[in-house]
């Protein structure tokens, strides 16, 4: 039986991380199946398309995971795909919150053949077999004969054939221009690919967070691979950059990568003994890096950037939300101990929030100015189906579009804040990524770690750009042209540091010594 994987894409930006879902699916498929993947993020695909793909290689099965976000458009494909003629089975956080949904039993029609709630790593092996015989059930859960959900065991974790796996799709060097790949080269770089692979080191989150579907999915209790399995990934994962003569990263997608930070040394301590160092990237709370040696270890392993989830810089809107663990008065020292070992922070704002008035993000702003220079990302309070906040919205009546993901409109809001009009929240938010993202701010960025070493400022140049377009279009050429232009002094900046850093490596000449700390307003201040 020949199978489809589908992610659908999020109609916002393009994103060449491959979802980490259908390579765990496709490594428990049973024998005897061919499996084909399609991540809609990096390869764009119609309805029409999709369809005459599912024709042109005789799918009979199908499957389809989305987060809310991505609904609308994962039904879109799903009733392309079974229109073609293809058994479609969803799953992810969305089906499970709202089950009932794409089968078509709460009102709006069907888009799906069968449901697979909760986690599907136990359940796909099944719903193939029931599929290759004609047995399809409607609904799949997770549940022993009690009823009681069983959650898998991550010690036996199945392993993922990344160094034989057909990757092109997510190559990130294939998508830069060659004007861009010519400059890249003059620049010292040799890569003829690089990939950003997700990986997991564990699964769940005690924190439940009000907004936050995590805790509800993979529940409270957390789950760990060992760390040797990890490892082993990782290790493959560079020794097929290494044949290729390209590069790999890693994105850990453990919600919370350092929730048990005992075990999060270990790895990291074993990562370095191993020689499992790769540039990574993960999510961490803040809370939990307030520890040195933690830090150490990240650079020493190969932490590159730290998504943190700050979402407010009040900690009575923290504390609303159940997020009362982030402390505001430590967020410059956390990021300040990150940035002098040459770590960098995605930092997540949300807007909207009860307790948010006029002016929010002018204070988070200045708040923002203090601090290292990092990739801030601003918000919508949204309220996700099955989520402590939604439930208590819906009983107050003051979800203003109860279904909002069918509708899917970005940086919108789905209710009234108490405090600030929703025209007033997204113009605040408009006004943040204005802000961060404006030439000025970039020329500031690059000022502030002009003493650290030269990779830096160019990743920091290049991911800025990039991250700008998770709110601003910015998905054609012409786009990024105009985006060049309006940033050419930054640009034109990193282009000759590139061509000296390449000059003084040809004639092996030391760079200039690097200092620890970026420059910020807090440690001008102290200077003074």
């Amino acid at each position: 039986m020949n199978i489809l994987l589908y992610n659908p894409d999020n109609q916002v930006t393009k994103n060449y991380m491959p979802h980490l879902w259908m390579f765990v699916l496709q490594a428990v498929t049973p024998p005897g199946h061919k499996v084909f993947l399609i991540d809609g993020n990096a390869q764009h695909m119609t309805e029409e398309s999709i369809a005459q793909f599912v024709r042109d290689n005789d799918i009979e099965l199908a499957g389809i995971g989305a987060m809310t976000r991505m609904a609308a458009r994962a039904y879109r494909m799903a009733d392309a795909i079974r229109a073609a003629g293809a058994k479609v089975v969803m799953g992810g956080p969305h089906v499970t919150e709202v089950p009932n949904e794409p089968i078509g039993k709460d009102g709006e029609p069907r888009h799906a053949d069968a449901v697979a709630l909760g986690e599907a790593d136990d359940l796909w092996p099944k719903i193939v077999n029931d599929a290759a015989a004609g047995q399809l059930q409607e609904v799949y859960m997770p549940v022993d004969e009690s009823g009681a959900e069983v959650k898998p065991s991550l010690e036996d974790y199945p392993k993922i054939p990344w160094e034989t796996m057909d990757l092109r799709q997510f190559d990130l060097v294939a998508k830069v221009p060659k004007w861009g790949r010519y400059l890249i080269e003059k620049a010292g770089s040799t890569w003829k690919s690089l990939y950003v692979v997700p990986i997991e080191s564990g699964r769940g989150c005690p924190y439940g967070c009000d907004f936050c579907t995590v805790t509800g999915f993979f529940g409270d209790s957390i789950r760990f691979r060992s760390n040797q399995s990890v490892i082993d990934e990782i290790l493959r994962l560079k020794a097929r950059a290494k044949a290729e003569g390209g590069r790999v990263a890693v994105f850990f997608i453990d919600d919370n990568f350092a929730i048990n930070v005992k075990r999060t040394k270990s790895l990291l301590r074993e990562m370095i003994a191993q020689d499992a160092q790769v540039p990574w990237v993960a999510q961490i709370s803040m809370n939990l890096l307030k520890d040195e040696e933690l830090a150490d270890l990240i650079k020493e392993s190969g932490g590159r950037w730290i998504f943190m989830g700050l979402e407010s810089i009040d900690p009575a809107s923290l504390k609303d939300v159940n997020k009362g663990f982030n402390k505001p008065d430590l967020y410059g020292q956390v990021l300040d101990r990150l940035a002098s070992r040459g770590i960098y922070s995605i930092t997540s704002f949300i807007f909207g929030m009860d307790g948010d008035r006029p002016g929010v993000a002018r204070e988070t702003l200045d708040a923002i100015a203090s601090w290292p220079p990092g990739l801030p990302v601003y918000g919508l309070m949204t309220p996700y189906p099955a989520t402590p906040l939604y439930d208590r919205l819906m009983e107050q009546g003051r979800l203003t579009r109860p279904k909002h993901w069918l509708d899917f409109r970005p940086f919108r809001m789905a209710y009234t804040p108490e405090h600030i009009s929703i025209e007033a929240a997204e113009a605040e938010v408009h006004q943040a990524w204005t802000e961060s993202y404006s030439p000025e701010s970039t020329e500031r960025a690059l000022d502030q770690i002009k003493h650290r070493p030269f990779h830096e400022r160019a990743v920091m140049f290049f991911t800025r750009m990039a991250f700008r377009g998770i709110y601003f279009p910015q998905m054609k050429k012409r786009h990024w042209v105009g985006l060049l232009w309006q940033n050419r002094a930054s640009f034109l900046r990193i282009i000759r540091e590139g061509l000296e850093e390449h000059r003084r490596h040809r004639h092996g000449r030391p760079g200039p010594p690097v200092q620890g700390a970026p420059v910020t307003a807090r440690s001008e201040r102290v200077a003074a």
